[in-house]
């Protein structure tokens, strides 16, 4: 049995699912084609202060081991040894180590330009058909799949797919045009991005504060930066951002502390509005939404990408078991089985991420005062903080 998986999006939930199903033999008469809007970078990857990057959790970690990649992207991940806890003007605090967790780290911090490279390169141009930049702009149900509307090269033709994967992130109005509906709750924050260098090295600690504007994070980076994440409310992020660098480290000083010494400079500032979203479906016959397309959520947890990967690996799973079967890997029940499979994982890790940023962006003094034991009872009882961790590892169990 032959076919045609054509998966919009090229970024990093795209690659990687096209990465997990052409390591299968079974599909072999199957085409794997990756249409993604951007063209492909004209040079190689270039270290840079201001990259962004993507913490991966120990689980993506292992998964990425799975797709081959692993170790090279080891070279520029850092790993997160140590993960701090606190609220700001409260005592509690929650301390978790890797190596009481038995294993080298809880999680990484590596450079999306480097991530993308690294699943870019390891596609097998054999098995898979790039097409770059190219747009769908229109998209049909047929009656074994779907027929797309490409335009590239300033032309446009119509493509045949037997199961088509969106992964765009929900951003090129094809899930309108399907009449999928997202619900959106916004947070009332905005996310300030930026790398910053402090006097003291971040030994592999991440950082999570909890603060009356927001919570905030800072990550470790290679070359002893540390990746912030700062949310606040939407009209003092118009004014932090405003700042002077100068005068923006000085506010970042003072509602972050002195953990990491004096915060010694910050790069190029970028933002975004922070909402949690969530499609109404994820499948349909011959159609899988997938990545931020199918849910999109608050940085601070640092679980959207690392939650994407765990459903791309399974929607892997259930295609190849297709093709092994000789079947069609977009008959609706099959990929109903696929989604049965994610929900709770899904489920669990959404509102992980949701109420624990909504938990700890209410300045309610009984919910402080709530807080301020919760962060010691985590801290002092093992199996709670163990299960906590593993949570935050990506891990189920």
């Amino acid at each position: 049995m032959a076919g045609v998986i054509s998966i919009v999006g090229g970024g990093m939930v795209g690659a990687s699912l096209a990465l997990a199903l052409q390591r299968s033999d079974a599909g072999r008469d199957w085409r794997i084609r990756l249409i993604e809007a951007l063209p492909p970078a004209a040079n190689a990857w270039q270290p840079s202060y201001d990259a962004r990057s993507t913490a991966l959790s120990w689980g993506s970690s292992q998964l990425l081991r799975e797709l081959g990649v692993w170790s090279q992207l080891a070279e520029r991940a850092e790993p997160i040894r140590h993960i701090h806890v606190s609220d700001r003007g409260h005592p509690g605090m929650l301390r978790m180590h890797a190596e009481q967790e038995g294993v080298p780290a809880l999680g990484y911090v590596v450079e999306n330009a480097w991530l993308g490279q690294v699943l870019l390169g390891a596609l097998d141009q054999q098995r898979i058909d790039w097409l770059a930049p190219a747009r769908v702009t229109a998209l049909q149900p047929a009656d074994q799949g779907y027929r797309l509307q490409v335009e590239g090269d300033g032309q446009s033709h119509w493509l045949d797919t037997d199961l088509l994967v969106l992964a765009d992130g929900g951003r090129s109005g094809l899930l309108e045009q399907l009449g999928i509906h997202r619900q959106a709750r916004p947070y009332g924050q905005t996310a300030i991005i930026a790398n910053v260098s402090t006097s003291r090295a971040h030994q592999g600690e991440a950082f999570e504060r909890f603060t009356a504007d927001g919570p905030m994070a800072l990550l470790p980076l290679v070359e002893q930066r540390s990746a912030l994440v700062w949310t606040l409310p939407e009209d003092q992020a118009r004014q932090v951002l405003a700042l002077t660098d100068a005068a923006f480290l000085r506010r970042l000083q003072e509602a972050f502390g002195y953990r990491l010494g004096e915060l010694l400079r910050v790069g190029e500032r970028s933002s975004y509005p922070l909402q949690l979203i969530e499609s109404d479906e994820q499948v349909r016959p011959h159609l899988v939404v997938l990545g931020n397309a199918a849910h999109s959520l608050h940085p601070i947890a640092g679980q959207g990408f690392n939650l994407s990967l765990r459903d791309a690996m399974a929607l892997a799973r259930h295609i190849r078991q297709a093709w092994a079967e000789q079947a069609a890997p977009g008959e609706l029940a099959r990929l109903q089985a696929y989604l049965v499979e994610q929900r709770d994982d899904q489920r669990l890790t959404i509102d992980f991420s949701d109420r624990l940023t909504r938990l700890f962006s209410n300045r309610q003094t009984l919910l402080g005062v709530g807080r301020t034991l919760g962060l010691l009872g985590l801290d002092l009882l093992a199996p709670a903080k163990s299960l906590f961790a593993r949570r935050a590892m990506g891990l189920r169990s």
